[in-house]
C-alpha cells in the first residue's frame, strides 16, 4: 500500500471524517485506532505525514510520537486531541510532534497545517529545487534562476513564486496565497497581494520571462502557466 498520511484516531467517526475529507483534497490516507498498529505501518511502509490523537487505546500518545520520531526522523507529525492545555502543546512538541492542533478544528486550518508540514519536510528532506521551463525555484537556498541567471526578489515575493511555480498550472486561490504567504486571512479589499504579483512579473520580465505566464483569475486568485503562452516581447506588450 502506498498512502502518504497515517491518521492515528480511535474515534472511529472523527477518523472516517478525515479520510473523506482529506481524500478529497488529493491526500493518500490510512488509518488506524492503535498506536502499536500505527508504528507497524510507519515501520513497513512510511508515510510523509502522520495525524496522532493523544488518546489512544493501548499507547499513551506522547510515547507514540516518541517512537515515531526515533523510527523515522523524517516523518511530519501533527497532534491532534481535544487536550488544549499549554502544559499538553508543550509535552507534544518535547515528545517529537512537529506541530499541534486542537479539536474542535476548521478543515482549512487542518489544511494549511499539513500544507505547511510538506514544505518544511521538503526543505529539510525532499527535492530542493522546483523547476518550470528555464525558471528554477530553490526553496532550500531561497534562490531563484532564470536563464542560468539569479533574480533578487524580496522574501514575500520569494514565498509568492515559490507557492506558484510548485503547483504550476493549478489555480491557487486568493485567500491561500494570502494565508500561506501573508499568514492572514484575507479580507478581499486588500491590494497587498495583486501589487506583489505585478512587481514579481515586472521583475521576472527583466530576464526574458513572459509576464502572461502568471495569469490572473479575476477575484480568484492566480495560476504560474506550465507551457509558455506565445512568445511575449516588449514591444507586443
Amino acid at each position: 500500500m502506498t498512502y502518504g498520511l497515517l491518521i492515528v484516531e480511535d474515534d472511529f467517526d472523527i477518523g472516517s471524517d478525515l479520510v473523506a475529507v482529506l481524500g478529497a483534497h488529493g491526500y493518500t490516507t490510512a488509518l488506524t485506532a492503535k498506536g502499536v498498529r500505527a508504528v507497524q505501518l510507519v515501520r513497513s511502509d512510511p508515510p510523509q505525514i502522520v495525524l496522532v490523537d493523544l488518546g489512544l487505546p493501548d499507547m499513551d500518545g506522547l510515547a507514540l510520537c516518541r517512537r515515531l520520531r526515533s523510527l523515522r526522523p523524517e516523518l511530519a507529525i501533527l497532534v491532534v486531541t481535544a487536550r488544549s492545555r499549554e502544559f499538553d502543546v508543550v509535552m507534544a512538541l518535547d515528545a517529537g510532534a512537529d506541530d499541534y492542533l486542537t479539536k474542535p478544528f476548521r478543515i482549512d486550518e487542518l489544511l494549511a497545517r499539513l500544507r505547511a508540514l510538506t514544505r518544511r519536510r521538503k526543505s529539510r528532506f525532499g527535492p530542493a529545487v522546483v523547476s518550470v521551463g528555464g525558471l528554477s525555484v530553490n526553496p532550500a537556498a531561497r534562490r531563484v534562476l532564470l536563464g542560468g541567471r539569479e533574480v533578487g526578489l524580496r522574501p514575500r515575493e520569494f514565498d509568492l513564486l515559490e507557492m506558484l511555480v510548485s503547483r504550476a498550472g493549478q489555480v491557487v486561490s486568493r485567500e491561500e496565497l494570502m494565508r500561506e504567504v501573508w499568514g492572514t486571512e484575507w479580507l478581499g479589499a486588500t491590494k497587498t497581494l495583486d501589487v506583489h504579483v505585478c512587481a514579481l512579473r515586472r521583475k521576472l520580465a527583466v530576464y526574458g520571462h513572459d509576464p502572461r505566464r502568471i495569469t490572473t483569475l479575476r477575484r480568484i486568485g492566480y495560476r504560474y502557466e506550465a507551457e509558455a503562452a506565445e512568445r511575449w516581447s516588449a514591444a507586443g506588450g
